[in-house]
């Protein structure tokens, strides 16, 4: 029994989710931030994938520049 929620638009938000959240992780590991900042914020974005996102950009590690 497949339930149609509507919309068609959850594919594109999951797929952008899919790639802040890849960009935040690529940052957070080329950052100067110890490795347990680095474990806690990883594991942030992982558990909560879109608050941890928005979280991250506010005040997460920045990579190298």
């Amino acid at each position: 029994m497949n339930v149609y929620l509507g919309g068609g638009y959850g594919g594109l938000f999951g797929l952008l989710v899919l790639v802040g959240d890849l960009y935040a992780l690529f940052s957070i590991f080329g950052s100067n931030a110890t490795v347990g900042k680095k474990v806690v914020w990883t594991l942030l974005v992982l558990f909560l994938p879109v608050l941890g996102f928005i979280i991250w950009w506010l005040a997460g590690p920045r990579a190298r520049g």
